[in-house]
């Protein structure tokens, strides 16, 4: 779904002031640096500005610091996820404590990369249709 104007000039002026944590985050897994996944940073979809967000497999990293810990942000965040479900996007959330930790980032990035990884349940990607090439 296109975002709003608005929502893009708000996401543009994000990128240029983001927090410690979404830029230690930026560093590690920008330019496919993470299993080879491209992330964009502070995109707009719909009415919302994803943090971090993987069109690949459509997962959208949320950090989470001290201002989501009020009952009326989590409500806010609860309303949000529900509307990026519907519009098949996961979200992960990552306490912005955990970045931060050094001893804690690189279990973050595993957890990253299993989530955001393309499925191989069934061995990889379906056969082609008659007339296509393999």
């Amino acid at each position: 779904m296109r975002a709003p104007l608005l929502t893009f000039k708000r996401a543009r002026a994000l990128r240029r002031k983001m927090t410690l944590p979404e830029a230690i985050l930026w560093r590690r897994i920008r330019r496919g640096q993470l299993a080879g996944l491209q992330f964009r940073r502070q995109h707009p979809i719909g009415p919302y500005i994803l943090d971090f967000f993987c069109a690949a497999s459509r997962v959208a990293l949320e950090i989470d610091g001290a201002a989501h810990d009020s009952e009326v942000q989590f409500e806010h965040d609860q309303r949000r996820d529900a509307w990026l479900a519907s519009e098949g996007i996961q979200v992960l959330r990552v306490a912005a404590a955990e970045i931060l930790r050094d001893e804690s980032l690189d279990h973050v990035l595993s957890h990253i990369a299993q989530v955001a990884a393309p499925s191989t349940a069934f061995g990889g990607p379906p056969p082609p249709q008659a007339g296509e090439e393999p």
